[in-house]
């Protein structure tokens, strides 16, 4: 699911009028305690499902929580500095994305990339055998929870399958006597399209990366306060997952350490959840009438949110005591976050780049307007979608495999082709070749972009030098990647582009 343009303000208007609602008063939810716990599950909340862990494999359990363990021992996990609303800040969960070679997952204008998992036709150098193993054992519960996944919508599909025909049946019973008087009973057969097309289960349910986590909640400083229902600490807040195949399925495996008989409380002293247990809560999206649930996850639980549960409804991760792990595997929407797509833009910016190759001089094939303002477009794709996302979280990958580094140079080689181009582009305008209609074409189309490349050439350069930022540890801090001082022979255009954009403003006028 994309978050769409404007969405966080939206969002931000409509949490703030649910909670003028709501006014001192909190809303109602339901733990399995409560007597209509598992009637409200199945009637508003029916396509999220529960895999308890003694339905699970024992030695499935085991590697995959030798593999949580060895990923922290290895110091693979870690805090986000995302964007939201012009500010940093640091998630309070620690992560690793773990998944197909080359793919890519963004979440709070960050984009995470994959360690990836051993695949076929992949060579994949892991700094340790033991993260080999791990990220092994994660693509075994990655193929595990697919299946179940397919499974369980098969059994939503037979569900609604019967439901349909058992409502169908009943308005046969009810019509039967208007039938008899010569009513036409119309064909129920068209009532309900089946969705259970294999390539259809197929398509939401093979997972291609799972982004995981980490929390010890006593090693917190300060957690959010659940805001609507009064639900207690939050690991994390109220959401939908973004950029996922539409109605395609998320599932999470849970594994919060075992804590000794004393984190329990006593049931009897506490009203709602247990705050010593881990929960995952439910509602339905701004909707102050239908109660939340909150659903305890015991170690090695496993849930998944079916179908377009994760569209109509918001979940939270409610804090225990212990510290967790969880594995929250997902069918990203990689149409524009894999290699393959990046490296596919790029061949179409460079078609437009003509090498001569007696003298190696450079020229553009074409200065036609909707050519210049494509190439320029992957050109700031190119250098604010990847390079500065992937330089910006530091050397962490290095912690894992080397992998990235690679198509990473060879991606910050296409990119530097794409600075002289925008050089050649200056020079033809400067030239006074063309007619002045033509030549203010070309730069119309050519300085927004050049504008938005200083402004976020900018807004990086800040966000590395914030006090978050300078504040991480050496192996995590920011390098604000690709920079050059603008007397740098190599490079054809300066780092800051005010003075290239005054010139061009200049020649409009």
């Amino acid at each position: 699911m994309k978050r769409r343009a404007g969405a966080s303000e939206n969002k931000a208007a409509k949490k703030q009028k649910l909670l003028e609602e709501l006014g001192e008063s909190w809303l109602p939810y339901l733990t399995p305690r409560d007597a209509e716990f598992h009637q409200l599950w199945k009637t508003r909340y029916s396509k999220l499902l529960l895999r308890k862990a003694e339905k699970i494999p024992q030695e499935l359990h085991h590697i995959v929580q030798e593999a949580f363990l060895t990923l922290q021992n290895h110091g693979c996990f870690f805090q986000d500095l995302v964007r939201i609303k012009g500010k940093d800040f640091l998630t309070p969960v620690s992560r690793i994305l773990i998944g197909n070679p080359g793919c890519t997952y963004k979440y709070l204008n960050t984009r995470l990339f994959t360690v990836p998992w051993p695949m076929e036709d992949y060579e994949i150098k892991y700094c340790h055998p033991e993260l080999f193993a791990a990220c092994k054992a994660l693509i075994r519960l990655n193929d595990y929870l697919n299946i179940e996944a397919v499974q369980a919508l098969q059994g939503q599909i037979f569900s609604e399958t019967k439901e349909t025909e058992d409502t169908a049946v009943s308005d046969r019973e009810q019509d039967f006597s208007t039938f008899i008087k010569g009513s036409l009973l119309e064909d129920q057969s068209n009532l309900y399209t089946p969705r259970n097309d294999c390539n259809s289960l197929k398509h939401r349910t093979s997972y291609n990366l799972t982004l995981l986590n980490y929390m010890d909640p006593l090693q917190m400083p300060y957690l959010k306060q659940e805001p609507y229902f009064g639900m207690g600490n939050m690991a994390v807040s109220w959401h939908h997952d973004e950029n996922l195949v539409e109605r395609s399925t998320v599932a999470v495996y849970s594994y919060s350490c075992e804590g000794s008989a004393s984190d329990k409380v006593n049931e009897q002293d506490v009203e709602g959840r247990d705050p010593a247990d881990w929960h995952v809560g439910l509602k339905v999206a701004w909707d102050i009438k239908t109660p939340g649930l909150a659903i305890p996850l015991h170690p090695g639980d496993c849930y998944f949110m079916l179908d377009d549960l994760n569209m109509t409804h918001q979940h939270c991760v409610l804090a225990g005591f212990q510290p967790r792990f969880s594995s929250t595997h997902r069918v990203a929407e990689c149409s524009t976050g894999t290699l393959e797509y990046i490296f596919g833009q790029c061949e179409i910016a460079l078609q437009n780049l003509q090498v001569d190759s007696d003298s190696v001089a450079l020229s553009l094939k074409s200065l036609e307007v909707q050519v210049v303002k494509e190439v320029e477009g992957i050109h700031n794709e190119v250098e604010f979608e990847w390079l500065r996302q992937f330089w910006f979280q530091g050397k962490r990958y290095r912690k894992c495999t080397d992998w990235w580094f690679e198509p990473m140079a060879k991606l910050e080689e296409f990119w530097k082709k794409m600075e002289f181009m925008t050089s050649l582009v200056l020079c033809e305008v400067g030239k006074g070749e063309r007619t002045m209609e033509q030549r203010n074409e070309i730069i119309s189309c050519f300085l927004p972009l050049l504008t938005e490349r200083q402004e976020l050439r900018k807004e990086w350069t800040a966000r590395c030098q914030c006090q978050l930022a300078v504040s991480l540890p050496e192996e995590q801090k920011p390098d604000c990647h690709p920079l050059w001082k603008d007397d740098d022979p190599s490079m054809p255009l300066p780092y800051d582009l005010e003075e290239v954009i005054a010139n061009l403003q200049t020649l409009l006028e």
